[in-house]
């Protein structure tokens, strides 16, 4: 079964190439949705997968890309969205 988490990713995660690493793991993956910069300085993810593959993205989101410093992951469940790919939003 499909759902969707929003997943916010703070830390040092504005400046390291995180949103393009994160749409390669998440096409990887097969998950579908957006990943963008927020205004604090934080990543902001929805991903729509299964469990599992929700399960190892949100992993992958605590190592990042190779120069970021990830301080926490925070994860929500929401409304099941279905997108068409996964793309950085800019």
């Amino acid at each position: 079964m499909r759902k969707t988490i929003a997943i916010t990713v703070r830390g040092k995660v504005q400046g390291v190439w995180f949103r393009k690493y994160t749409q390669d793991k998440a096409i990887e993956l097969q998950l579908t949705g957006s990943v963008r910069n927020t205004d604090e300085g934080d990543v902001a993810i929805v991903a729509t997968g299964t469990s599992d593959q929700l399960t190892d993205f949100i992993e992958w989101c605590w190592m990042g890309s190779p120069k970021s410093k990830v301080t926490a992951v925070i994860t929500s469940d929401v409304e099941l969205q279905e997108f068409d790919r996964f793309e950085v939003v800019r």
